[in-house]
């Protein structure tokens, strides 16, 4: 009887482990997750400049891709099998580490982190509905949009903004609280559609311009001097900085390959990222030269390579493409807030309150929150310096992850004990002091500096980019070196 009150207290029926008769994610749901990562404004702005702006050598960012590719996919293998093998999430499995206590605060440092962007990226989603919505609007009365309700600007929006952002966020919630099914499909169809996109905007683009573009492909690329000192440093930092795009889901991939039926496909599915990167490269650089080529034809004056989306169709000022252009912008969007987002933010105010709370009350928490800080995001939150106390906040992630790799490989031998992970009683495998796992808080604490002081010291900021990586590694060693004893 005392076991059942001990595991009631911290037990919730939406982050248990997963029956196996349900885990059906599959390799090809893996590939449509790391899809849906890349398929972003920031995504395609970060692939296209690295390739095209900084006069780079195309060869050395495609290898830089790659291999920060098959990084993400290692780190992602490891921190996710934990999760795939006992169908438990993020949260959950830092129980194990961190105590069953530790575990509900610690995660939601990924939590606020998640809570932060859902509301932020949420934002700017609603600033493509806004857009819609003018468009609509001016094809019916142009004069509308000049009468004095939508003259009034409350917290730097007016009310399209106001009802385009309060929209978002309502049919974010009632798409992503339907369940595991309903959040595969999204994923699949979110990654399938927008391929499907770029494969139209490439045949746009190219059109009679094919033969430019090729041309103007093939003066980036420069296999003289390959191997020399400069390109090995911009290598590596072209590594770090695809590395650190993908870094914030790598901590909370447990949440995803929870659903996936093997470990193979999990693995396959992961690595899957590479392909992923091949050909979003190719899409974003082909659409950013074809639409250069375009908007010289048009003669309209830009002063460098446009590689935002959003700035490109405003450029072209073609209403049918900026429509068309905007619903799969907000496709991706979307689907990628759900991913970063909104799934890791849920799990870890299940875990934080597993007796109040459930995936309805927790999804309408989330937009609750998401609400005021994208409502304050134009007034305030932009020009406070908040990303930087987000950056420094996600210098924990790394430190996280080596503990978590740390406890799984070399403390636990791959092996937990479930019922444990839902009990406070003093005899649980996981209730160390109090619930806490102190030796794990120092690693991670330690790890915390060594990972944060590329972003406080202005001298080693030019390790910034790996700073989850330096986390990471040292977060490793100390917990195993304290833990082994």
């Amino acid at each position: 009887m005392n076991q059942e009150k001990a595991n009631i207290h911290l037990t919730n029926w939406d982050i248990v482990g997963i029956n196996p008769n349900d885990k059906n994610w599959s390799t090809g749901d893996i590939f449509c997750f790391w899809a849906n990562n890349i398929q972003s404004l920031i995504g395609f702005s970060l692939i296209s400049s690295l390739y095209l702006v900084y006069d780079l050598n195309i060869l050395i960012v495609l290898i830089s891709c790659l291999l920060a590719g098959i990084l993400v996919a290692v780190f992602s293998n490891l921190i996710g099998k934990p999760s795939q093998k006992y169908g438990l999430p993020f949260p959950v499995i830092l129980r194990s580490s961190f105590g069953v206590s530790g575990a509900r605060y610690i995660g939601m440092l990924r939590g606020f982190v998640g809570l932060f962007m859902f509301g932020v990226q949420t934002f700017f989603i609603s600033k493509s509905i806004g857009y819609l919505i003018r468009i609509l609007i001016f094809n019916i009365d142009d004069s509308i949009l000049e009468s004095e309700m939508f003259l009034i600007f409350i917290m730097g929006m007016d009310l399209v903004d106001w009802l385009s952002f309060i929209f978002a966020l309502i049919v974010q919630f009632y798409l992503f609280k339907q369940g595991q099914n309903i959040i595969r499909l999204i994923l699949n169809f979110s990654a399938w559609f927008v391929y499907t996109g770029l494969a139209v905007f490439i045949i746009i683009v190219a059109g009679e311009n094919s033969n430019e573009i090729i041309k103007a492909f093939q003066l980036s690329v420069n296999a003289e001097n390959f191997i020399s000192k400069d390109n090995l440093l911009t290598l590596i930092s072209i590594t770090g900085t695809i590395f650190a795009f993908f870094s914030i889901v790598i901590l909370n991939i447990g949440d995803f390959s929870r659903y996936v039926k093997n470990s193979s496909d999990n693995s396959k599915g992961n690595f899957s990222l590479l392909i992923n990167l091949i050909f979003f490269s190719f899409a974003s650089v082909f659409i950013v030269l074809g639409a250069d080529i375009i908007m010289a034809k048009q003669f309209l004056e830009v002063e460098q390579l446009l590689t935002n989306p959003t700035d490109i169709i405003g450029k072209i000022d073609n209403t049918y493409l900026t429509i068309i252009a905007i619903f799969f912008i907000l496709v991706a969007s979307a689907s990628s807030n759900l991913i970063a987002n909104y799934i890791p933010t849920q799990n870890a105010l299940l875990n934080l309150f597993p007796k109040s709370l459930d995936k309805s009350n927790s999804g309408l928490l989330i937009v609750i929150i998401g609400l005021i800080f994208g409502g304050l995001w134009l007034p305030i939150l932009s020009q406070s310096g908040i990303l930087s106390i987000i950056d420094t906040i996600g210098s924990f992630f790394g430190p996280i992850a080596g503990i978590i790799i740390a406890d799984f490989y070399l403390i636990k031998k791959q092996k937990y004990i479930s019922k444990d992970m839902f009990s406070d009683l003093k005899s649980g495998a996981y209730f160390f002091s109090n619930g806490w796992q102190i030796k794990a808080v120092y690693a991670m604490v330690i790890g915390f500096i060594f990972g944060a002081s590329t972003i406080w010291n202005v001298e080693l900021r030019f390790l910034q980019s790996f700073a989850w990586l330096i986390g990471a590694l040292s977060s490793y060693i100390i917990y195993y070196l304290l833990a082994s004893d």
